[in-house]
């Protein structure tokens, strides 16, 4: 049977969508990226404590006394671990992507509630939507809007839109019949049923749809931290690349207390703004009594309450802040302000050498934004202009197919490191293997599999079409995909019962000071020679910042003083990756001066 060209098909109408109607993508992108910045304004503002206390005052007119403080322990707790700016840029994003997608999905499912040809329609779109897996929103996200918050909001609104359709569509049907018919029989205008009948007797339902709008918006925005839009989504997504337990564990217990917050609210508040919802409560407090533990302010007291809370913050001048940021020396501030963006993939060399440059830069005046993406979605943004620069491209071999795709829209600055090398490890009690040549007629000591990493990653593309097939192993053995996270889990856990095991590595890793491993030789050099670490950058940014451009391409390190600055970076722990540098830099005076020498602006 001929194959489908389906894939083909939507890449020539995405090209065309973006082409034709890039007018309209950068409205919705300035109106989506304008909501965020306001919103994320308001809830950084105050001091962490007191955005808490607020939250609490809000809890505590919703649900009562006890979830009031249970809301305050469970916002002081992500203080206490850090993660408190990620958990108020993931709130921002869930609340932008829960009031855009209320404003499309409700009138639509009153349509459909109303018009069962609508309805119809409607179905299988919905049913697409919402089955779809989330990552395939991220990427014409990508193409369209970019990179950072608005591709991640807008995937968001999407993938969460099922639910609140269907569920006011069910709201709306599930009023008796008979109501509406009385209503009609009085006069009443079909505007008047919509407004007086039928809308206040499915809120209910409405609201339930609403919550659960919620509830995949935020699942959907931790996913979005893979394109740039920060927030616990960066976290979770750092913690998955680098394998680490404990961020991974913080990260996820923050998105747990915001999950079980706004779910708990919102149903709370579905009852508040319900008719029958109001009588209810009312029942049951006249049924509880004056209990303290039930106890629940009126709507004014508890306004009264955040107001109060806000002019304190007031007072205390909590909100703005100084705006200053760094003091910089005014022979010193080549910058003056102007912003950089730098994008980094979560690995160590890509992390120690972004936060060394993001310090340099902001020592000279700069205005740094550093975040963290997937591999195509950096080399996607760089190519758009998105992305200024980025310092952990491995060319000319394993980042060659993201070069050969996207090189003619970027710039190389040269290289800072090198060379690395690629390769294929076994921990070293495996006695009788040191080359790539030595795996062949042993597949079954190794189950049979090399473990793999990320499906995209160059490294992998090399091992299927050149370097197996050179060996003859790759009808022997499976090169399994997934993760470097999961090929490292795979290494520890083989590594503790001391069982043969393969997998993709690559010089410098950190791996090898963990464990006790042998890089298989490669007598017939099917890796190729070995790469070096590029600077990569926007193919505009050199005119548009020759001074930094100049920087970067004078710029090297060799292996003592990358090891000891990721060594640095470790030691400060996660979230406090520029304090190692920092502290690498006070042990190594006039690095930043010979790195960003001040007068020396041509590269």
């Amino acid at each position: 049977m001929p194959r489908l060209r389906l894939g083909h098909w939507v890449d020539n109408a995405v090209s065309f969508l973006r082409d034709h109607l890039a007018w309209l993508f950068d409205f919705v992108t300035a109106v989506v990226q304008h909501m965020y910045d306001g919103v994320n304004a308001v809830l950084s503002a105050p001091q962490p404590l007191l955005l808490a206390g607020i939250l609490a005052v809000l809890a505590l007119w919703l649900r009562g006394l006890t979830a009031g403080v249970l809301a305050f322990v469970g916002f002081a707790l992500i203080d206490s671990v850090q993660q408190w700016d990620p958990a108020t840029q993931t709130l921002s994003l869930v609340l932008v992507a829960t009031v855009i997608t209320v404003v499309l999905a409700v009138p639509l499912g009153v349509w459909a509630g109303r018009n069962r040809t609508v309805s119809a329609v409607l179905r299988p779109v919905l049913d697409v939507m919402q089955t779809m897996p989330a990552f395939v929103y991220l990427i014409p996200g990508i193409f369209f809007f970019g990179l950072g918050v608005v591709p991640g909001v807008i995937a968001t609104i999407i993938f969460a839109m099922a639910p609140g359709v269907r569920m006011t569509e069910l709201g709306i049907r599930q009023v008796d019949g008979e109501l509406v018919e009385a209503a009609e029989a009085f006069g009443t205008t079909s505007r008047d049923i919509l407004l007086r009948v039928q809308l206040p007797l499915a809120l209910p339902t409405i609201m339930a749809g609403i919550n659960q709008v919620i509830m995949l918006a935020l699942s959907m925005v931790v996913i979005a931290g893979m394109v740039g839009a920060g927030g616990l989504g960066a976290s979770v997504f750092t913690a998955i690349s680098q394998v680490n337990v404990g961020l991974g564990f913080e990260g996820g217990i923050a998105v747990v207390i915001l999950a079980m917050y706004l779910d708990r609210m919102t149903g709370a508040l579905g009852n508040q703004v319900s008719p029958l919802g109001r009588r209810a409560l009312a029942r049951a407090d006249a049924l509880r009594g004056a209990r303290i533990r039930s106890y629940r302010p009126n709507t004014a007291v508890a306004m009264a309450g955040v107001l109060v809370l806000a002019l304190v913050a007031a007072g205390l001048g909590v909100f703005g802040g100084s705006g200053g940021g760094p003091q910089v020396a005014a022979g010193k501030n080549v910058g003056r302000g102007k912003a950089v963006n730098l994008g980094y993939i979560p690995w160590d060399e890509g992390i120690a050498s972004t936060y060394l440059w993001k310090e340099a830069l902001e020592e000279r005046g700069y205005t740094v934004n550093a975040r963290t993406y997937d591999v195509g979605a950096l080399y996607t943004g760089m190519a758009s202009g998105a992305i200024d620069f980025e310092t952990d491209s491995w060319l000319p071999t394993t980042h060659a197919q993201y070069w050969k795709q996207y090189g003619k829209d970027l710039t190389d600055l040269g290289s800072w490191y090198g060379p690395t090398s690629l390769e294929i490890s076994v921990p070293s009690y495996v006695k009788d293997v040191k080359s790539l040549a030595d795996l062949r007629g042993k597949a079954s000591e190794f189950g049979g599999r090399i473990i793999g990493i990320e499906p995209g990653a160059g490294e992998m593309n090399l091992l299927r079409t050149k370097v197996l097939p050179a060996y003859g192993l790759d009808k022997e053995y499976q090169l399994t995909t997934g993760s470097t996270a999961g090929m490292l889990a795979q290494l520890e856990r083989s590594y503790a019962k001391r069982e043969p095991v393969a997998v993709v590595l690559w010089s410098p890793h950190w791996a090898y000071s963990k464990y006790q491993l042998t890089k298989l030789q490669d007598p017939q050099g099917a890796f190729g020679a070995g790469d070096r670490i590029h600077t990569l950058a926007a193919k505009e940014f050199p005119k548009k910042d020759p001074a930094v451009a100049g920087w970067l391409r004078n710029f090297h390190m060799d292996e003592k003083d990358l090891t000891g600055l990721e060594a640095a970076i470790q030691d400060a722990g996660q979230g406090n990756e520029q304090q190692g540098v920092r502290d690498w830099l006070k042990q190594h005076p006039g690095f930043v001066d010979r790195m960003a020498p001040v007068g020396s602006t041509k590269g």
